[in-house]
């Protein structure tokens, strides 16, 4: 069974979420602030971690900065609409994505799914979307099942997406990736590229069904659940 900490002040999410996850097998601990997530994570280990951004105490950008520091494990963000800097800021310091206030559960529940199926060993299958064949290990990109030539920055950019299939991955983290940490790399540049990447993946690049676009925050390779 898979253990997950939830940080949130608001006691009636918290409920909704505990109760939610628990139906869905895993099992919950809960913290109604920062500095009280904190304390729980020391005193066992997790398998994810949702926590609000806003918390009296110790706020969301403190949980993930502190697990971040000592752990891996993946973390999943409660934000609010329109909030991009603050989404961008969390993301670049090591959360793995976010969801949007107000939200469904089942959207929750499939963020869940996929951070949990991500940092599990030993999954490094090649990835299938639609007639999509991406291989991490062989580096090989089909599509029909025929390849598919990529650049090496648009290569290194699928990489980062699908090494974080269905999470937002921002733009400074596609630029350390593609053109190394500190580059200065502007977000024209990484569109252009990325439109390249759909060019030749997507069947309609101008409505892209896998490579999403998170408007002012990054992109993200879109799987099914």
């Amino acid at each position: 069974m898979t253990s997950v900490l939830i940080a949130d002040d608001d006691p009636g999410l918290r409920e909704v979420l505990s109760g939610a996850l628990g139906r869905a097998g895993h099992d919950v601990a809960t913290a109604c602030d920062g500095k009280e997530a904190l304390r729980v994570f020391a005193e066992r280990p997790f398998d994810l971690v949702v926590t609000d951004l806003a918390m009296p105490g110790a706020d969301g950008h403190e949980v993930v900065k502190e697990v971040r520091a000592h752990s891996s494990v993946p973390i999943l963000v409660l934000t609010v609409l329109g909030d991009e800097p603050e989404k961008v800021r969390v993301l670049d310091a090591g959360a793995d994505d976010y969801v949007v206030k107000p939200f469904g559960v089942p959207e929750l529940l499939a963020r869940v799914r996929v951070l949990l199926r991500r940092s599990i060993p030993g999954l490094a299958e090649p990835l299938r979307a639609g007639p999509i064949t991406i291989d991490l290990k062989t580096r090989r990109v089909e599509k029909n099942g025929q390849p598919v030539h990529l650049t090496p920055t648009e290569y290194s950019l699928l990489e980062t997406l699908v090494s974080r299939a269905g999470s937002v991955v921002t733009v400074r983290q596609l630029a350390a990736a593609a053109w190394g940490p500190g580059a200065d790399v502007s977000r024209d540049t990484i569109r252009v590229h990325l439109g390249s990447l759909r060019k030749k993946l997507e069947d309609d690049p101008g409505v892209p069904k896998y490579i999403k676009t998170e408007p002012w925050v990054g992109y993200r390779f879109a799987v099914a659940e």
